[in-house]
């Protein structure tokens, strides 16, 4: 994959990028849609594929972007397809923070140095080139307003975009109110963009060890399918950078 294209999840942190405040809109549920993000980014490249509920990797060949590989490569480890649920609620210490860090290297954002109480140092991101935060907004206002189906990564954008809560954010108040409800109806053209928001949204509802809706649950008393897993495996992300200092930086949130 070359670098000529924004990955979802930079898009999708680049839209929850308050530029006011310089701070990301529902930081919780970001990370959890970072995490989704990956798996549609390497669903777009052609590295993986859904399988029912659960993600399988159909060419484990790297992509050239390093993050998406580290998730690739985790992915293929596990030998078997792994529920997206499972995957995306697994824990992801500093995934936003490696894509902050990322978008500073690349120009897009500038880290702004501050303090917390006068005390706790925090580091705010600004954009640095608006033009390319408004054309990302640009394409999920023109999916609601015209009605015409997206392509597949706007539709997924926007499938995660309200699966993290971010509907809010971009069309706050009442007046927001249809166009809140046309980013949500936008899910449903993408499957695996679709895929990828309702597990989201699973793991923020504490719904991780449920079966998916239309997924018969095992009968009590019986033994698991060969092959089952009891209980949620945890996904492993990328690991937290190394913070320096005697007082660890706050990211902004």
């Amino acid at each position: 994959m070359g670098r000529s294209r924004r990955t979802l999840p930079e898009e999708l942190l680049l839209l929850a990028l308050d530029p006011a405040t310089g701070t990301t809109a529902q930081p919780q549920s970001l990370d959890l849609g970072l995490a989704g993000a990956q798996l549609v980014e390497l669903a777009l490249a052609g590295r993986i594929a859904p399988d029912g509920d659960r993600i399988a990797v159909v060419v484990p060949r790297p992509t050239g972007d390093p993050t998406l590989d580290c998730a690739l490569e985790l992915l293929r480890r596990r030998g078997a397809p792994v529920r997206a649920v499972h995957w995306i609620g697994g824990p992801r210490l500093g995934l936003r923070q490696t894509y902050l860090s990322h978008l500073e290297r690349c120009g897009m954002v500038a880290a702004v140095p501050g303090q917390m109480c006068g005390v706790l140092p925090t580091t705010r991101y600004q954009a640095t080139d608006t033009a390319i935060s408004r054309e990302i907004r640009s394409r999920l206002d023109s999916a609601i307003r015209t009605g015409v189906p997206p392509d597949p990564r706007t539709a997924a954008l926007a499938a995660l975009a309200h699966a993290v809560g971010l509907g809010k954010h971009l069309y706050p108040g009442n007046e927001g109110r249809s166009s809140r409800s046309r980013l949500r109806d936008l899910i449903r053209h993408d499957p695996m963009g679709g895929l990828v928001a309702h597990a989201v949204m699973d793991v923020q509802n504490g719904a991780a060890a449920q079966p998916r809706r239309g997924q018969a649950p095992a009968p009590a008393g019986r033994q698991a399918a060969p092959g089952a897993r009891p209980a949620p495996e945890p996904a492993r992300g990328v690991p937290m950078q190394p913070r320096h200092g005697s007082m660890a930086r706050a990211v902004a949130h």
